[in-house]
């Protein structure tokens, strides 16, 4: 986990507050949902990250803190861990020290699927070397925020916690368990997805809570795409799978039981910002 600005980029959890666990938080109405702790604790960091509005930073994710291309397949996420990425901040006095959960947050970037090559955001990640890009608005006041970057992995998310979040609004508040952009089944060719929370903020507009409209294209066209070819074969496999592992849908042969219990899957890479203007 890495944020870049500018020309400079920062060593690894530098002004982030890192997991010392990389698992997913599964239940989004707790108030881990915001800047992960309880099954995730996180290392508190006393750095400040100085961003210009109206710049871009970008987000660097990885599968754990020591992962490489050279040591790690999947150094930047599991290929199957498909679904959105998003980002968020709040404006806080002390980021350093701010809890994170609560009111305040809003949504700056969201990013779903493309229904045309069914690719997922996630997808996209993972092909620009975990690099994800977030524009911080022009229109924001100075001073200190939370800037969250969040993934969810839709693989298990058939059943209600099935959605995996990796980390506006409140958080927790901002999803339900059963909105369509959380509770879904991914294994079938779709035609439409809703991205979870409300539309990104844009300066000069109302701010929104509602969903984000259904997509018919990825919000972002700057990164590659992978397309999915759907079959009409019938699954075959016997036993139970894995928990957070597939157990169904078109063409699959794996394991047709799903594991007992309800999954979801979100990650979020919190990194303490002040933002700025040029004069």
């Amino acid at each position: 986990m890495q944020l870049q600005s500018g020309s400079t980029l920062y060593n690894t959890s530098y002004a982030i507050r890192t997991p010392t666990y990389d698992g997913p938080i599964t239940d989004v109405t707790t108030e881990y949902v915001a800047c992960n702790g309880g099954p995730n604790p996180t290392t508190p960091s006393s750095n400040i990250i100085n961003v210009v509005a109206g710049s871009t930073v970008q987000a660097i994710w990885r599968h754990t803190l020591t992962s490489t291309p050279s040591n790690d397949a999947t150094y930047v996420l599991d290929p199957s861990h498909l679904g959105p990425v998003m980002a968020y901040m709040k404006k806080v006095t002390d980021a350093t020290t701010d809890v994170g959960y609560g009111t305040g947050w809003f949504k700056i970037s969201e990013q779903g699927l493309n229904v045309a090559t069914q690719g997922w955001a996630t997808t996209d990640l993972i092909n620009n070397a975990g690099v994800q890009s977030i524009t911080i608005p022009s229109c924001i006041a100075n001073g200190q925020y939370l800037l969250r970057a969040e993934l969810i992995a839709l693989h298990a998310a058939s059943g209600t916690q099935g959605a995996q979040l990796y980390m506006e609004l409140s958080l927790p508040g901002a999803y339900g368990q059963s909105d369509p952009g959380i509770l879904i089944n991914i294994y079938t060719t779709l035609t439409t997805y809703t991205i979870p929370g409300p539309t990104p903020f844009v300066c000069g507009a109302a701010q929104s809570t509602s969903k984000s409209s259904s997509t018919s294209k990825a919000t972002s066209t700057t990164l590659s795409s992978t397309t999915k070819t759907s079959t009409s074969v019938a699954a075959t496999g016997t036993g139970v799978a894995a928990v957070y592992g597939q157990c169904g849908g078109q063409g699959w042969t794996g394991a047709t039981i799903c594991a007992s219990g309800k999954y979801l899957c979100l990650s979020a890479m919190l990194i303490i910002v002040n933002v700025c203007h040029h004069d």
